[in-house]
């Protein structure tokens, strides 16, 4: 077994397109790239309130960004709100409290 560290792989330099990153050479592009579903695969949890707010993602991709936010904080929220609720105790029954 060998202690040396692999040679690192060095591969050709090359450089960006002047115009417009990720267009051919000589276009030039202003238009943002379309809108790609990342194609993260969403599993249900078995907890209907997490799977509802999950869920609600799905509809982000179809959204133009600046409405991407207002999405994930509502999530985010609801998710929140979903594990502190696991926290709570729930209220004593009238006949808990027998001394």
């Amino acid at each position: 077994m060998s202690d040396a560290m692999p040679e690192p792989v060095v591969g050709p330099v090359t450089e960006p397109a002047e115009e417009g990153f990720g267009t051919a050479a000589g276009e030039a592009s202003d238009e943002p790239a379309a809108a790609a579903p990342l194609g993260v695969v969403r599993e249900p949890t078995g907890h209907p309130a997490v799977d509802a707010r999950l869920a609600r993602l799905a509809g982000v991709d179809a959204l133009p960004a600046d409405g991407h936010l207002e999405v994930y904080e509502d999530v985010h929220r609801g998710l929140r709100d979903e594990l502190t609720s696991l926290d709570a105790h729930p209220a004593p029954r009238p006949y808990d409290n027998r001394s």
